[in-house]
């Protein structure tokens, strides 16, 4: 109660000190603000007589730094981009990954994934990085696709020779321990385990359709490591992996928010004539295979019916995925079919966001708008410096898998079809926009240089991609869509398959006029 009436009095003390206040400094007053008497006749669009011409910032859409490039002695490349700002992103991209891995056991890039920033000759332990990056603000992380393995730090820039220095232990002087080797395992497995549970199959629906359109070659060898492969990788199997692709001529040192010449002074300093711990010997087994299309099918009969992890039931769903052979991302083609597989956009049934996220796509509009039933329908494109795939993912109630995929496949013909001036600019434009705001980030801009550098030695800036994506025409996407539709389909399937059509049947709606599957006919049902 003595509380309640303390509050009170402070309440009334200040209420009397505020009034007292405004006695003191009398009425409030009141800013005169213009009625545009003085100028009643000029219109809003025209300047107004006597104001000075104002100056404003002008966007041209190109970047205020060029990438730099320098080749040293040994064949390793470094490449730069500055960019404002006190943190920089530094990495090394190695040409290396599973697409390689046709004369090894199945798995490797996805243990060295796992055993990057271990212990080194320099470090003891994975800690002692960690503390050293912690001193420049620093972190760390390595990542392995099917034909790049990426290792990455971002840090201070004031850091930079530590951090070049730490990037050369951790990719050429690992210790791989026994210990190590046998975390990374278990690391492979609870992977593997979770690939298999999650309720989200995008992941292994890619790996299933690589699989069927390049059968065992290349892009189509397996991304993770199988499971009877995790007790046989040992250090010896990785060290006679690693003598072959980790060889400075297949690396890229990249940098973004740092100055060129320094970077190729560190690049200099602890890259240059550094022998590895696997030795120094040269590469006598690089696989220099190029990509095979096949087309194909892969299925895994699944019971999808108990994937929710929460109290909420989830519908069981059948995930059908199909796809058809594009182009390289080294090839002119690779423009008009990165616009098509945005004009195909298309998403989730619970996703569908607003215009700027996909509404006016064609999977929105002629799928998920026009049966209730579909789940999901999403266009995919990967692409490689040899093949390339463009797909669609699409998920339904198990009884109505046929219908579904003649819904796809009708899709597909389509693309082939006449295009409206009005998407195809939408695409356009949404292409550009998503490519803009990626490149405002740092890491994705080294990755972007990285990539390209390691690919064809130089780097197409953003402002030349739109130019490109601009003047992509109607026709140009017909030309490259017909030409897909002449290959051979690759599917992949996932969950109740009971009603899923023939691989004959759906290559047959591939080459149909209106994507229509065969009839079929059952004496019983």
């Amino acid at each position: 109660m003595a509380a309640v009436v303390l509050a009170a009095t402070r309440l009334l003390r200040g209420s009397r000190a505020w009034g007292r206040s405004r006695l003191r400094f009398g009425a409030p007053g009141y800013r005169q603000f213009s009625s545009g008497g003085a100028y009643p006749n000029i219109p809003l669009s025209a300047p107004l007589p006597g104001v000075p011409t104002p100056v404003f910032a002008t966007v041209d859409g190109q970047e205020k730094f060029e990438t730099k490039v320098t080749t040293l002695e040994n064949g390793l490349r470094v490449a730069s981009q500055n960019k404002f700002g006190q943190f920089c992103t530094v990495g090394i991209l190695i040409n290396s990954g599973s697409r390689y891995e046709a004369k090894y056991l199945s798995g490797i890039a996805h243990f060295l994934e796992k055993l990057a920033f271990s212990s080194t000759d320099r470090f003891d332990s994975k800690d002692g990085i960690l503390l050293t990056l912690e001193k420049h603000g620093g972190i760390c992380d390595c990542q392995a696709s099917r034909d790049t393995t990426m290792y990455a730090v971002s840090a201070d820039s004031k850091g930079l020779d530590t951090v070049v220095g730490l990037l050369a232990e951790v990719v050429l002087h690992p210790r791989l321990t026994e210990e190590e080797i046998e975390m990374a395992r278990m690391a492979v497995q609870f992977e593997l385990e979770d690939l298999n549970m999650r309720p989200d199959p995008e992941p292994l629906l890619t790996e299933m359709i690589h699989e069927a359109a390049y059968r065992e070659n290349t892009v189509g060898l397996h991304r993770f490591c199988p499971t009877e492969n995790i007790a046989k990788i040992d250090r010896d199997v990785l060290h006679a992996y690693l003598r072959n692709y980790y060889t400075p001529d297949r690396m890229v040192l990249a940098g973004v928010g740092i100055e060129h010449d320094h970077l190729v002074e560190c690049a200099r300093k602890y890259l240059l004539g550094a022998r590895p711990a696997w030795g120094s010997g040269a590469a006598v087994d690089v696989d220099r295979s190029v990509a095979q299309y096949t087309g194909g099918v892969v299925k895994l009969e699944r019971d999808m019916s108990k994937v929710s992890l929460g109290p909420a039931p989830f519908p069981e769903l059948t995930h059908i995925m199909i796809g058809l052979e594009s182009c390289s991302f080294l090839e002119a083609d690779f423009i008009p079919f990165a616009v098509l597989n945005m004009m195909m956009g298309g998403g989730g049934s619970f996703s569908a966001g607003g215009p700027g996220k996909g509404m006016f796509t064609r999977l929105y509009l002629n799928v998920l708008n026009r049966h209730h039933w579909m789940y999901n329908a999403t266009a995919y494109h990967h692409s490689y410096e040899d093949t390339g795939l463009l797909c669609i993912h699409a998920s339904a109630d198990p009884r109505q898998v046929r219908e579904m995929v003649e819904i796809i496949t009708k899709e597909f013909i389509l693309m082939g079809g006449t295009v409206d001036v009005v998407e195809l600019e939408r695409a356009k434009t949404q292409l550009m926009s998503m490519l803009m705001m990626n490149l405002e980030a740092r890491p994705v801009i080294f990755e972007d240089v990285g990539r390209q550098v390691l690919a064809t030695r130089s780097r197409k800036l953003p402002h030349e991609l739109c130019a490109l994506i601009r003047d992509v025409r109607p026709e140009d996407i017909k030309r490259v869509a017909s030409k897909m539709l002449r290959g051979k389909p690759a599917v992949a399937a996932l969950g109740d398959l009971s009603d899923l059509p023939s691989y004959e049947h759906i290559q047959a709606a591939l080459s149909s006029r209106d994507g229509r599957l065969p009839r079929t006919y059952r004496l019983f049902r």
